[in-house]
């Protein structure tokens, strides 16, 4: 019997007025994965997020915890998931290990271990016990982030959360998170406009635009040329002759000269064939280098080329 997700999401579906925000949406996500909500400010990331914690309503459609509609049961499904919409709301005037004692009260099994735990995690050691007043936007996203840990949720849910970390700090973000994944298990999903974030960050992500599902790649396949065209630039002694050469060798492959290389269009099988035929045609071949298809690149082509995502 196949092992429950940890999150379902069926048919999703937002409607505010006469605006469908998010539109129709459906996935699956299994325990153990850094999953991502990727697309432009406005496609819909943070209203799913939303529904899915309970801030706003349903229009239409379940969101499913552990088996768990949350429409059914919302408190035995809140019980497996910690979360950070938008930006964590805490108490100014408390310090930082106040603001989650006062959390652990309101929950059941937090003990004062799993408080220091999840300081130490988020590497807030050295200033948990200062007013979160004198916090930068960075430090109170790292306790956010502790306290959505406090009950080892099987669901952990964060909504921009590089937002005003500094690159030691994203990085550190990253490694928490796989750790988590892998070592604990945990669900994570994870919503940016971040495409080299969210490339670094998760394993599969889900690209939304316009509120629709366009649709749901692992990080590697978007990245991976395998099977794929590469473009390809080759270094020769003779130029126009290895143009002429390979349109005739290889009359499928779109070939162009640049200055002293030739530019084409090549699967990385097929590589071998054209260095061949040029050394068969007394072409001299100083340099072969193929250029991998960035994450931006894939993301726009399968949003039609209209991207609001920043690199």
């Amino acid at each position: 019997m196949a092992e429950q997700a940890a999150v379902e999401i069926r048919n999703l579906t937002k409607v505010i007025g006469k605006k469908t925000i998010v539109d129709n949406l459906s996935l699956t996500i299994p325990k153990g994965e850094v999953f991502g909500f990727l697309g432009p400010n406005g496609a819909g990331k943070t209203t799913t997020i939303r529904m899915m914690v309970g801030l706003i309503s349903i229009t239409k459609g379940q969101v499913l915890i552990h088996g768990i509609d949350i429409s059914k049961d919302f408190t035995a499904a809140m019980n497996h998931v910690g979360a950070i919409v938008e930006n964590p709301e805490m108490y100014k005037y408390l310090t930082g290990y106040q603001n989650l004692q006062h959390f652990a009260n309101m929950s059941t099994g937090v003990t004062r271990q799993r408080i220091d735990e999840v300081v130490k995690l988020v590497g807030l050691e050295q200033r948990i016990h200062e007013k979160v007043k004198t916090y930068s936007l960075g430090m109170r996203q790292r306790l956010g982030l502790a306290q959505a840990l406090l009950r080892k949720p099987d669901v952990l849910i964060l909504d921009e959360p590089t937002n005003g970390l500094d690159p030691a700090g994203i990085r550190e973000l990253r490694d928490l998170l796989r750790y988590l994944a892998n070592t604990e298990g945990t669900a994570v999903i994870v919503s940016s406009h971040l495409l080299s974030e969210m490339e670094l960050m998760c394993d599969r992500v889900a690209i939304i635009q316009a509120g629709k599902l366009i649709d749901v790649k692992s990080l590697r396949d978007m990245v991976s040329n395998e099977g794929a065209q590469l473009a390809t630039e080759i270094e020769v002694d003779r130029p126009e002759a290895a143009v002429v050469l390979l349109q005739t060798k290889h009359p499928n492959l779109a070939v162009k000269q640049n200055g002293d290389k030739i530019e084409l269009m090549v699967a990385r099988d097929q590589i071998p064939s054209v260095v061949h035929s040029l050394v068969m045609g007394d072409v001299k071949i100083y340099a072969v280098h193929s250029v991998n298809k960035s994450l931006e690149d894939t993301f726009l082509e399968i949003t039609g080329g209209s991207s609001d995502v920043v690199i």
